[in-house]
Formats: C-alpha cells, structure tokens, sequence
C-alpha cells in the first residue's frame, strides 16, 4: 500500500512539473489556461511537454540533422515503450496514464513525431497541399487529442478542429518568417511564390517588396477562411472546453490582424501579441 501511495505522490509531483513547465514557455495561445476544467490541466500539460520536448529536439538543439533524427527516433522508441508499460522515468509513466484515463488515440502522438523528424530534414514546399499535409500531423492532431479529453470524437468535429489547427499552424508559419529563414526554412509553398514572383533569394536577403506583400497578403486571406471554416466547431462544444477554443481562435485571427497592420512585411518584424492584447482576446470571448 505505501508503494502505490509513494508512485501516485511521484506521479503528482511530474505533473506539477508539467504545468510550470508549460506555464514557463512562451507561446500565443494559453496551453494549461484556467479555463480549463481543474481536472485537466495536468493532462494537458503533460501532453504538452511531451510534444514541446519533442519539437525543441528537432528545432533549437544545435546537433546536425542527423543527430537530430535520431534523438526524434529515440524518443519514439520511449514512446513505444511506455505505451507498453515499460517506463524509463516517472515523465513516461505519468504520460502512459494520462494516455489510458483519457483513451487518448496513441497514433496522434506518433503523428506529431514524424511531423518533428520531417521538419528537422524537409524546409522546402512545393504546392500547399504538400504544406497541409504536413500541418495534419503538426497541428491537427494536437486539437483532436484535446477533443478527446472531453470524448468528443465523432469525425465531422474533428474536421471542423483541424481547420482551426491548420489555421493556427499557418498563421504561426507567416508570423515567424523572419525567424524561420534564419534557421533555413520558408513554409511558403515555391509554386505560389513563382506566382507571386517571389524568389528564395528574396527571404535569405529579407527584401520586402510590393510582390512579397501581395504573397503574404493571399495567404493570411486564405487562412483566415479557415478560421471561419472552423467556427463550426464552437457549438459542438461543451461548456468546459467552449470559451477556450474560442479565446484560441481570437488569438489566431489577432496575430492575422497585426500581421495586415504592418502591410504583410513579415519579413522585417515579427507581430506578436501583448499583454493589453491578451486582456482584450479574453474579453472578446464573452460576446
């Protein structure tokens, strides 16, 4: 009896971690918000840490690319075998019950996985498509796994949530340009920059032009359609996860705001929401 008091007192204090880890990273939108349900907080967070970690191996260490994969790899052989119940420290074991409480879909997770070992290789897009593809295991499945944790799973949702999560993913893409081409990435398909008369040159030298801004302008236009694709969402919604999802989209739909009030020039400045901005998207969300 003291064994299994002693492992849910572990298992407490991982979770505790995992809330001030997610509380300490810098991020648009709230991970464990007070709008949350108490209950599931600590859930979230943990899932949080397990895909920040993951993504930090794959965009801020400082190993090749090779080393990277490989971390990536080894991290999912952790996964496995936590999913077993085969534990190598208390973080895994905290996840693995998370995972069984909720029903949590394992494949989500390995999803979002091989989206981190993609872009620690791939930094180039041909088509869109090619680009949404890779937001579905980058981004979606972190919306399907937090409907989950209500059980609601029925896949019309789930449609409605993944264009919410592709929106914020894109939107997060044309807010950071001036930070991923310094890491070698543009997210900004090569067909539409053609079409726009955009060169790769253009990003590597940060050259705003008239073209660069009707580039970025055609694809904040396009992802806030999504946005709105992904209201429907909202009253499918219970109460506990309903305001949070909306705060979530304001916030998104803010940053294609800002991003308009500089005329697309993301290639010079990172728009970025402020604290006034955040007391203004939590009031926005009562009406």
């Amino acid at each position: 009896m003291s064994k299994i008091k002693e492992n849910k007192i572990q298992s407490e204090e991982v979770y505790n971690h995992s809330i001030k880890f997610a509380n300490s990273h810098y991020e648009n939108y709230p991970v464990a918000s007070i709008l949350l349900p108490k209950k599931l907080r600590k859930h979230v967070a943990i899932v949080y840490q397990f895909a920040r970690q993951a993504d930090d191996m794959a965009d801020e260490a400082v190993e090749s690319e090779e080393l990277r994969v490989k971390s990536l790899s080894e991290y999912e052989n952790s996964l496995k075998r936590c999913l077993a119940g085969k534990y190598e420290n208390e973080f895994w074991q905290a996840l693995h019950n998370t995972i069984n409480e909720f029903h949590l879909t394992p494949k989500y997770f390995f999803d979002l996985l091989n989206a981190f070992k993609q872009d620690t290789v791939k930094k180039r897009y041909e088509t869109f498509d090619e680009l949404i593809d890779y937001c579905s295991r980058s981004a979606n499945p972190v919306g399907r796994i937090i409907l989950e944790f209500f059980n609601v799973r029925d896949e019309k949702t789930m449609l409605h949530s993944d264009s919410i999560c592709t929106a914020l993913q894109l939107t997060n893409f044309y807010q950071d340009i001036s930070i991923d081409i310094e890491k070698g990435r543009i997210y900004i398909p090569l067909d539409e920059m053609a079409q726009f008369g955009v060169s790769e040159k253009q990003f590597s030298l940060r050259e705003n032009s008239t073209n660069f801004e009707q580039l970025v302008a055609f694809q904040v236009n396009r992802t806030a359609k999504l946005f709105s694709e992904g209201k429907k969402l909202i009253p499918a919604l219970p109460k506990g996860l309903k305001r949070q999802i909306i705060l979530t989209i304001i916030g998104g739909e803010t940053i294609l705001k800002k991003i308009r009030a500089i005329n697309y020039r993301t290639i010079l400045e990172r728009p970025g929401l402020s604290k006034v901005d955040y007391i203004k998207i939590f009031f926005k969300s009562f009406f």
